[in-house]
């Protein structure tokens, strides 16, 4: 028998959750929560949208699990909120992690991960709670996580790198080995990051300029 998950969200992140708990996983997913003031449907997915300051009555925290589909928002500071504000009232928080997924690091993984297709997580790697890995990243091996962070894709984590809470990382960035980010960095799309990074800072990739010359003029494509 499947255990029973409520999602905290009702956007794209949570659709796709809803998506990847049903179809591979031990959970079945029964119902929707967002704050009261946001509740604008009464139903998403086909399931019940209830207020999450009524999701103790109506789902108590002794026969659900709970998972916070938050993006990155704020440098994960409103998935950080949610994921507390759930914990303060006693209930579990899940973790997805794609059984397409390549995982090598005996479990180390905490609660409200959610785990992508196509990840690569090398021995003795350690991922923190709340993380978001999403799909096709290499995390190599003694690289540490911290909480609260998200991973977009085709990110390469080189070994021994340590990532402090609250980073994101956007779409191929490269982290050599053996540096450490410091807490609510950006690393941005493209990025190459070869030294050490220190709290709070942005690294932001070169992006591809428009030629001078338009398309229409070029002899082969």
């Amino acid at each position: 028998m499947k255990k029973h998950l409520v999602i905290f969200g009702v956007g794209d992140i949570a659709q796709l959750a809803h998506y990847y708990f049903n179809t591979d996983s031990e959970y079945e997913v029964v119902a929707f929560t967002v704050d009261i003031a946001y509740r604008t449907e009464a139903s998403f997915c086909d399931l019940p949208v209830v207020a999450f300051e009524e999701i103790v009555s109506r789902y108590p925290p002794e026969k659900y699990e709970l998972f916070v589909a938050v993006g990155y928002a704020s440098l994960n500071v409103v998935r950080k909120k949610k994921y507390l504000a759930a914990k303060v009232l006693g209930y579990r928080l899940a973790s997805f992690v794609s059984s397409r997924a390549t995982v090598l690091n005996d479990g180390y993984i905490g609660d409200n991960c959610l785990i992508l297709e196509d990840n690569t997580i090398q021995p003795f790697v350690e991922i923190g709670n709340n993380v978001t890995l999403w799909s096709g990243n290499h995390i190599g091996h003694h690289a540490v996580i911290k909480d609260h962070c998200f991973i977009s894709s085709h990110v390469v984590i080189s070994g021994g790198v340590e990532i402090g809470e609250q980073c994101f990382i956007g779409v191929n960035a490269t982290v050599r080995d053996h540096i450490k980010i410091g807490e609510r960095c950006v690393i941005g799309a493209g990025a190459l990051l070869l030294a050490d990074a220190e709290p709070e800072g942005v690294y932001m990739g070169v992006a591809t300029e428009r030629s001078k010359i338009p398309s229409t003029r070029l002899r082969r494509i």
